[in-house]
Parts: C-alpha cells; sequence; structure tokens
C-alpha cells in the first residue's frame, strides 16, 4: 500500500496536488485502498471511486483542472488495461450503428425531464452557452440561440432542420424570433414529447429519428450538441447526410465539442455513467469529414464558455437536489457533480473545446458574414466582444 501511495502522490505532486492537503482542490482520501484503484483503473476508477465516497474534494473543478493541466491522464493512460481495451474495441467495432444510436438517448436523456428542468436555463438548453456580455445563465443561452440564427442568415419563410433537437429551445425560439419552420430530430423519447409541448402552436414539428434516415432538403440545417453522439467511424456519412438534405444554396451549422488530438475512444468514466459510445472529435477528423462536401465559411472556438455553463448547472444541480431525492440517492448526486464539474475543467484546461463551424457546400460569392439585424433586445451586439 506504501508503494502505491508513493506513486499516486508523485504523480499528484507533479500538478501541484497534495494529497490530503490544506488548499481546496487537495483531496481528502477517505479509504487507503484508493491508491492501488486508482493506479490499476486509470480515470473509470478514479471517478468510481469518488462516487463511493473514497475521497472527497472541496473544489473538484480546480482538482480536475490542475491534473488535466498537467497531462497526468497520459501518464496513467500508459498502463491502463482498461483504457488500452478501449481504444482496441474502437478500432474493431462501430459503437454508433443505427441500432445502437438509441442508447445514449435512453440511458443519459431520458433519465428524467425534472433533473434537467432543475438543472438548466428556463429553455432547457444542454450545450454552451455564449458568455459575452451575459451575467447570467438565461442571458448566455439566449446569446448563443440567437448567434446561432445570425450564421445561418436566417429569414422567414425559410426551413430549418435540427439534427439533434434536445428539448426543442433552438427550434422554439428560431420560429418565434426570425420566423422559420424548423424540423427537429432527436433520438430521445422524453425530448420529443418535451419539445411538442413546448412548441405547440408554432410552425415547429419533432420526430424520433436517426439521422441516417433523413432525406427531405431545408434551406439551412443545424445540429447543437448532438455531433459527440456520431463517432468517428460516421463523420464521412453524417456530412453525406447533411449535404443531401442541404438547398445548394444553404448554410449548415455545427456546434461540438472538440479535442486537441484525434481520437477512437473517449474517457471511461463517461462512457460508462453519462454518454455511452459518445466521443468528441478532433479538428483534422471534421476536416477530413467534409473535404469533397463542403466548404468551411466560418470556424468559431469559444471553449471557455462551456467552463461558466458547466459551473451555474452545477450550482443549479446542488440547490435545487433536495427536489429530487426521491428519485436519485448520494451516489448519483456524487457522479452528477463529478460529471459537471469534472467536464468544467476539461474546457478549462483547454483540453476540450467548443466549436461551432458554418459551411456552404458550394461557397458562398463574395465572403460569408454575420447577419446586422439581431432579435436581442439589448442594442449592443454579443459578437462585438469576440
Amino acid at each position: 500500500m506504501t508503494d502505491f501511495k508513493k506513486t499516486v502522490d508523485k504523480l499528484f505532486n507533479s500538478a501541484d496536488i497534495q494529497i490530503n492537503g490544506p488548499r481546496s482542490w487537495d483531496p481528502q482520501i477517505n479509504n487507503d485502498l484508493f491508491y492501488a484503484r486508482v493506479l490499476s483503473g486509470g480515470s473509470l476508477a478514479l471517478g468510481e471511486s469518488y462516487m463511493d465516497g473514497w475521497w472527497d474534494c472541496e473544489s473538484l473543478d480546480q482538482f480536475g483542472d490542475k491534473l488535466l493541466s498537467a497531462r497526468i491522464d497520459k501518464q496513467v493512460k500508459i498502463t491502463n488495461p482498461y483504457f488500452l481495451m478501449n481504444v482496441v474495441r474502437a478500432y474493431l467495432f462501430n459503437a454508433q450503428t443505427t441500432k445502437r444510436a438509441y442508447i445514449v438517448g435512453t440511458e443519459h436523456y431520458d433519465i428524467g425531464n425534472h433533473l434537467f428542468s432543475l438543472m438548466l436555463d428556463e429553455r432547457m438548453n444542454y450545450s454552451c452557452g455564449y458568455w459575452r456580455m451575459a451575467e447570467n445563465l438565461e442571458q448566455a443561452q439566449i446569446n448563443k440561440l440567437d448567434l446561432i440564427c445570425r450564421k445561418l442568415h436566417l429569414k422567414p419563410g425559410m426551413s430549418v432542420l435540427e439534427i439533434g433537437c434536445g428539448w426543442g429551445s433552438f427550434a422554439k425560439y428560431a420560429a418565434e424570433n426570425y420566423g422559420v419552420s424548423v424540423h427537429g430530430v432527436t433520438i430521445s423519447k422524453e425530448q420529443v414529447n418535451y419539445a411538442k409541448k413546448s412548441c405547440d402552436g408554432l410552425d415547429v414539428s419533432f420526430e424520433l429519428k436517426d439521422y441516417r434516415e433523413l432525406k427531405k432538403k431545408y434551406d439551412c440545417i443545424v445540429s447543437i450538441g448532438m455531433f459527440e453522439h456520431v463517432g468517428y467511424k460516421n463523420y464521412k456519412n453524417y456530412m453525406k447526410v447533411v449535404n443531401r438534405c442541404l438547398k445548394d444554396d444553404g448554410l449548415f451549422l455545427l456546434h461540438t465539442i472538440g479535442r486537441n488530438n484525434p481520437g477512437r475512444a473517449t474517457d471511461p468514466w463517461i462512457n460508462k455513467y453519462i454518454f455511452p459510445n459518445g466521443m468528441s472529435p478532433s479538428s483534422s477528423q471534421i476536416c477530413k469529414s467534409i473535404e469533397g462536401l463542403f466548404v468551411i465559411e466560418d470556424w468559431h472556438n469559444f471553449g471557455q464558455d462551456y467552463d461558466p455553463t458547466l459551473m451555474a448547472w452545477n450550482e443549479k444541480f446542488q440547490k435545487n437536489f433536495d427536489k429530487l431525492t426521491e428519485l436519485y440517492d448520494e451516489r448519483f448526486k456524487r457522479m452528477w457533480e463529478y460529471y459537471l464539474l469534472m467536464c468544467a475543467a476539461s474546457f478549462r484546461s483547454r483540453k476540450n473545446h467548443l466549436w461551432q463551424f458554418v459551411l456552404s457546400k458550394k461557397g458562398l460569392k463574395g465572403g460569408y458574414n454575420y447577419k446586422n439585424n439581431s432579435r436581442l433586445n439589448d442594442q449592443k451586439d454579443p459578437l462585438s466582444l469576440q
């Protein structure tokens, strides 16, 4: 046990983390078996041992930021057989086939609208907000929705396809503020039911459908936080689907989490407990998938905005958890806060990013620019502070 503790001590110290130290980001160990468990199980064991109460940390987000900034995860992966097994599996199998596409809907998005309604903003946006000139989560999410509408050059009467419509927040905002018709698809039954009720009376429709089944053409297409579920084996096919569904003069906006280096497997803990079969793409993987199909008109990185978004979600989750105790136990609470705070750390450490691509099929003559007429009440332009 002493050797295991010394090894973990050495790893953590290299990231300015002190076991049982006095600072808010120093982990407090409650079970001495923690050291052997983490060394043998890597990131999966780190998360599971937190869920089991084997360690605590006052500022889990700061702990994660230091850990990831020092790239300790790469040192552990080298000797972690579970991670290596995941990599081998990713090479051999397509975890995001049509038959498996609905798994994440059932295991994550369908776990309870009540949980998400208490954690997210009032519009139920489950993706990164845009915090320029925003003082709270509500305004950051409105900024994001308006930013997307402007980037797509939306005009009244246009038809828009949303691949991965969530609970209908974008569809409702775009229909109400830009006068467009929106059709959204998702693999979550709970999201479809909620979205239909939320958008009742608007020129909006939703259906439970995998993106590979889409064939109808639209003026514009948008995908917000869905591409992370596509899988690297399917990136090219995904882009081919978008290409066949987009009119020749239309625009496609892809809003996705991105990573610094190409990967074929996601973090084992995230895969097991949060987003089964998910993975974020690298810039080279995205660019390769769009070659021959689209022209990149704009590429915007505001990944640092995911940090305050996730922190705001966690704040609301902690504040409202007493309303969820009949549905979720203490282990779930620790799992969910670990998910939110460690993800915040991944963006703060610049390991992860948030990218918005604007793509056209043939390139826009004269170049691309944002539409000037924002529907935001604030006269100031949130884009001016990029």
